[in-house]
């Protein structure tokens, strides 16, 4: 028997996922589609912002190290980006040093999680951002 929803996400929001390694994107795709969220997955960041215009998302799940551009770049870009300035950002990472960190909060990430870690807690910092 599939396991329930941890919570009740609202099956309008749409995350985009920014994330190189194909397993894990896969996995957190599948996960959190179960959980009730429209998602949509990137291996790279050269199309991130035609995707954020097309598919509208409500939070990015962002992986800092990408084959084709950094992170941290993306995330200033954004933040600089009139449009899409305003789309919560929540990073997932396998960056554990504490300035890794510091930078990402400099940068105005809403939440930051090294891997491995729980799906379900990807969840509950979704929830929180979208609904504040």
């Amino acid at each position: 028997m599939p396991d329930a929803p941890i919570s009740e996400p609202s099956p309008e929001i749409r995350v985009l996922l920014v994330e190189d390694d194909d397993f894990n994107r896969l996995l957190l795709n599948d996960y959190l589609t179960h959980q009730g969220y429209q998602v949509l997955g990137l291996a790279e960041g050269s199309s991130f912002f035609s995707t954020l215009a097309q598919f509208q998302p409500h939070v990015v799940l962002l992986d800092l190290k990408l084959p084709d551009i950094s992170g941290y770049q993306l995330l200033e870009a954004l933040r600089q980006n009139i449009e899409f300035q305003h789309i919560p950002v929540i990073v997932f990472t396998a960056f554990a040093f504490r300035a890794d960190r510091q930078r990402a909060l400099q940068l105005g990430v809403q939440g930051y999680f090294v891997k491995p870690s729980h799906p379900e807690e990807l969840v509950v910092a979704i929830e929180i951002v979208c609904a504040g």
